[in-house]
């Protein structure tokens, strides 16, 4: 008996040790800073779910309900994509990501549901509010009515966009209960959602969502970011007709967001014949809420230690630096996680190098303002649009350069020696306030590019009488040279140091 002792006791401990390591696998992970699930799309049957039932702020995945409300608008026959939009004050007034239209401007339900799908333009998520729902605050009564019809019950918007606001709240189960009524209600629309990139005059935007065009099936949905909620991401794709949806709430870059979703979904096909192994986790749908307040990442994400500006369209960092961004936390068992390259061919590459290479070479969509347009029509719209952005350009070029002389004088003001500059011929003061004459009417006329010309003959012959009071006089009528004289060193420049 006493023989036996040690042998059981070593059998009770390996029994123990046995059920811990089950418990920790089966049981889900302790709150953090991250949410993530894998549900099928046909379905709704869970394969992984960790944190997938707490709060949290949605920022711009917000705009799959937004394009969702619209979309079911369009199918119920309440306007179509042809509609034309306003863009109003407070449509323009948003925050970037924008597209930046002055008030007026219009276009249609479908340019702007482009723009907003594949740009994140805040201010084209209030446009289609406004058209569908009268108001910011009456579309977002249709977003958190169409929530609950939904099942989504951690959900409630107050805004189209998802800037951040008290009360704009969901979570990684009601994004996958969301995903999956998208592509189950609106079928015919879901090209909405995969738009790699889209083309507004000469400018070209490419998806946030940088899983189009690089993970093999990939075909949606949507991106977002504000500091409280770090870089979201729901994300599908589909491989041998199976189709899975996978959330990402709280990564720490726009490469994790993208590292973690491929992660997810690589390993959810693996799993295609393995499921039996694993234990039923449910439906999305039965998914247990966890009644708590959302995470604030806005220290972790925007606070003194971070080395850069963090936005949305963090993923553009992703091929300058070859992959590096975030990918430290976003390759928990990378090297057990490889992926092929596109048509399922070797060789075999890992997530944070996937999201690291270029795209798949594609035409990006026409987006346009005003009415539809077809044909000549179109190609006319389009140089429209870019004619406007052209002429936007040297606008702007001017007022910097029209800063220049303010900052050129800075020196001499600081030099504190005005008796200096009153001993020296008066062409040098005379010359200084001509240059800056000729440049502030450069950026208030917006053109003269003979004025530069026309400068640069008055400095030639700044030695002749006759050029000093001509210099003076763009200054102000009729100043005597003393006051001239002492004009560069008055306190306008001052203020600007």
């Amino acid at each position: 008996m006493h023989a036996l002792r040690p042998l059981l006791r070593k059998s009770l401990f390996n029994l123990f040790a046995a059920s811990l390591a089950c418990a920790a696998l089966l049981a889900p992970r302790a709150a953090s800073a991250e949410a993530l699930l894998l549900i099928e799309a046909d379905s709704g049957k869970v394969l992984q779910a960790d944190n997938a039932t707490i709060p949290w702020y949605p920022a711009s995945v917000t705009k799959i309900m937004t394009a969702y409300v619209t979309l079911k608008a369009v199918k119920d026959g309440r306007l179509t994509l042809d509609t034309l939009l306003t863009v109003s004050p407070t449509a323009a007034s948003q925050s970037p990501s924008k597209m930046g239209f002055r008030p007026g401007t219009q276009l249609t339900v479908d340019n702007a549901l482009k723009m907003m799908m594949v740009k994140s333009a805040n201010d084209m998520a209030v446009v289609l509010a406004e058209g569908v729902g009268g108001s910011i605050d009456g579309f977002s009564a249709m977003m958190n009515d169409t929530a609950k019809k939904l099942g989504m019950t951690q959900t409630s918007y107050v805004n189209p966009n998802g800037l951040p606001a008290d009360g704009q709240i969901t979570s990684a189960r009601d994004l996958g209960i969301l995903a999956r009524a998208f592509l189950r209600d609106l079928p015919e629309y879901e090209y909405f959602v995969h738009i790699p990139a889209i083309r507004f005059g000469k400018r070209i935007t490419g998806n946030f969502n940088k899983l189009i065009g690089r993970y093999p099936g990939a075909d949606g949905f949507k991106t977002g970011f504000i500091c409280a909620s770090g870089y979201n991401l729901v994300a599908s794709a589909t491989r041998n007709g199976r189709r899975l949806i996978a959330v990402v709430l709280g990564a720490n870059s726009g490469t994790a967001r993208a590292v973690k979703a491929a992660q997810l979904l690589e390993r959810g096909f693996a799993q295609d014949n393995l499921t039996w192994l694993r234990p039923s986790l449910g439906t999305v749908d039965n998914l247990v809420p966890v009644d708590a307040s959302p995470p604030n990442l806005r220290d972790e994400m925007c606070g003194p230690n971070r080395k850069r500006p963090a936005s949305d369209d963090d993923d553009a960092l992703i091929a300058a630096n070859g992959g590096a961004t975030g990918s430290a936390s976003a390759t928990g068992g990378e090297a057990q996680v490889t992926f092929f390259t596109a048509g399922l061919q070797p060789p075999l590459m890992k997530a944070s190098e996937l999201m690291a290479s270029a795209p798949a070479a594609t035409e990006p969509v026409l987006v346009y303002t005003g009415p539809t347009r077809t044909g000549t029509a179109l190609i006319a719209a389009v140089a429209a649009d870019a004619d406007q952005q052209t002429v936007a350009k040297p606008r702007g070029k001017k007022s910097r350069v029209a800063k220049k002389p303010d900052a050129a004088a800075k020196p001499k003001d600081g030099n504190k020696d005005a008796s200096k500059e009153s001993k020296t011929a008066a062409a040098k003061p005379a010359a200084k306030p001509e240059a800056k004459s000729d440049t502030k009417s450069d950026a208030k006329a917006a053109a003269k590019p003979a004025g530069t010309k026309h400068a640069a003959a008055k400095h030639d012959a700044a030695a002749k009488p006759a050029e000093k009071p001509a210099a003076s006089g763009d200054q102000a009528p009729k100043p005597a040279k003393p006051k001239a004289a002492t004009k560069p060193a008055a306190a306008k420049p001052a203020n600007n140091s």
